[in-house]
């Protein structure tokens, strides 16, 4: 058999094959097949690329010393963290606390404040009840009627017993109280020209409201005169218990007993000062 021999450029691939280990077709041959991964992995083993057993990876080396130390220091860390958090709820609760003193010391001085304007509403309270006393019982010598040393005074605005006797209060005087003749017949008289030519029932400071039949003043001196209405067809007092409050009738003077939250006129007598 005959050898044939290569020419340079078939040489020069041979040897690029042979450098490479790469699996090569002399030319003008057709390849036997294409090169699969298995035999290129084949080639890099035998030429010594890739072990034929991949080592396992080595552990880090530990030791309890070193495990015990971390957790000792993780331990010192959140002490630390949590060391500086109580630190921070000490600061904000000594703010908190100096803000509250503050907060204590200004409702006090408030408080102090209250107290000294209540003091003074209520000494202007008492000065205007009592300016409106002085004004009630100079109104009531000015416009009424003067005798001796007292002064009355018809108002005619309709009010219940209890509401004339603490309207006549108010105005620094009382319920007119007539004692005797004399100061029946000037307020029955007086009464009269102020309603005149009407006939209109005035409270009287009367009262038989402790014990039925028994008349006091609103003074609380029991009654010892007495001008009732005297008629064969209406005698009075006739209202036994429903009826305990007396009032002067307006034409002719005479007394009548009503129910006490009856709605009426009033009269008020005064401390004629001037007199005094």
């Amino acid at each position: 058999m005959r050898t044939q021999k290569m020419g340079p450029a078939a040489s020069t691939l041979a040897l690029l094959c042979f450098w490479s280990l790469a699996v090569c077709v002399p030319p003008g041959t057709a390849a036997a097949a294409t090169p699969t991964q298995a035999s290129l992995s084949e080639v890099k083993r035998v030429r010594g690329d890739v072990p034929d057993i991949l080592p396992d990876p080595e552990p880090e080396p530990t030791s309890p010393v070193s495990d015990f130390e971390n957790s000792y220091n993780y331990v010192l860390s959140r002490l630390a963290d949590m060391d500086q958090a109580i630190h921070k709820l000490n600061v904000g609760h000594y703010t908190l606390d100096v803000k509250v003193s503050q907060l204590m010391d200004r409702v006090i001085r408030v408080v102090a404040k209250v107290e000294e304007l209540e003091d003074s509403v209520r000494e202007v309270s008492r000065h205007s009840k009592d300016n409106r006393k002085e004004m009630g019982r100079l109104q009531g010598c000015q416009k009424g009627h003067r005798m001796g040393y007292k002064c009355y005074l018809v108002y005619n605005s309709h009010v219940d017993y209890a509401g004339a006797s603490r309207k006549c209060l108010e105005r620094g005087g009382r319920m007119a109280m007539p004692r005797d003749r004399r100061e029946q017949e000037a307020l029955a008289d007086y009464v009269k020209s102020f309603f005149h030519p009407g006939n209109w029932p005035v409270w009287l400071g009367v009262n038989d409201l402790r014990s039925e039949g028994t008349y006091h003043f609103e003074d609380g001196t029991r009654v010892s005169y007495f001008q009732w209405r005297k008629h064969f067809l209406s005698s009075q007092p006739d209202g036994g218990r429903r009826e305990n409050c007396v009032a002067m009738s307006s034409d002719d003077g005479d007394w009548w007993d009503h129910y006490c939250d009856r709605t009426m006129n009033y009269m008020c007598e005064f401390d004629n000062r001037e007199a005094l």
